[in-house]
């Protein structure tokens, strides 16, 4: 009986100390949450302003469009995205960037792309998030890889085993050994580049704004 009595006594602690570190966990994820969002953004903007000075073009601001694109995701499930036009310092429309996520080897990946303003080639990508393999999927991030896209069709990009990796064309060299990331690095750009194409022209083509400069 004085075991029960302990084992009972014991449980109410254990109970006790999980609330109690839950409320605590909650509270700090709300409290940092719109700090860890702002370095995202802060993160989103570094990234493409990179990508657009290696492409020799200069945003200087990003201008959200009013409303979110909404395409089907890769698992075909409905996602909203935020999509910038890149403004340059005279006013001119030089890009659009966006994120675009979908299912790695590991778990999701996570891009920052960026187009040209008339979306027809890719100024380039790079990795807001990814828990790929070190070693071997997570070379997505490295430039060896990233740079074969930049220049690249905006459409219809393709993934090879084999082949020249400093052509640039719309056939994609896999990753030795991280094919899975590779490819889904590619089925991530095709299917949102596409889409998000598609939804700019059918929303705001009476506004001209895809290879408008202003």
């Amino acid at each position: 009986m004085h075991k029960i009595k302990h084992f009972i006594q014991q449980s109410w602690l254990l109970i006790a100390a999980s609330f109690f570190f839950g409320l605590l966990i909650a509270v700090t994820s709300a409290a940092l949450s719109p700090r860890i969002e702002q370095n995202k953004i802060n993160k989103r903007n570094r990234l493409v302003g990179t990508l657009l000075m290696e492409a020799k073009l200069e945003a200087k601001n990003f201008k959200r469009l009013d409303s979110e694109i909404e395409i089907e995701s890769i698992q075909g499930q409905k996602e909203s995205f935020e999509v910038f036009r890149a403004i340059s310092e005279a006013g001119e429309c030089v890009g659009w960037s966006f994120n675009a996520i979908g299912p790695g080897f590991a778990d999701k990946i996570e891009l920052v792309v960026v187009v040209d303003k008339n979306f027809e080639k890719l100024i380039g990508f790079d990795v807001l998030a990814s828990a790929e393999t070190p070693g071997f999927g997570n070379q997505i991030k490295f430039d060896f890889f990233r740079n074969q896209f930049k220049g690249a069709p905006a459409e219809g990009l393709g993934l090879s085993t084999s082949g020249d990796e400093t052509k640039i064309d719309s056939e994609i060299i896999a990753i030795s050994g991280a094919t899975i990331s590779s490819e889904a690095v590619v089925e991530i750009i095709n299917n949102a580049v596409k889409q998000i194409k598609e939804q700019i022209q059918e929303q705001i083509q009476e506004k001209g704004l895809i290879g408008n400069d202003r």
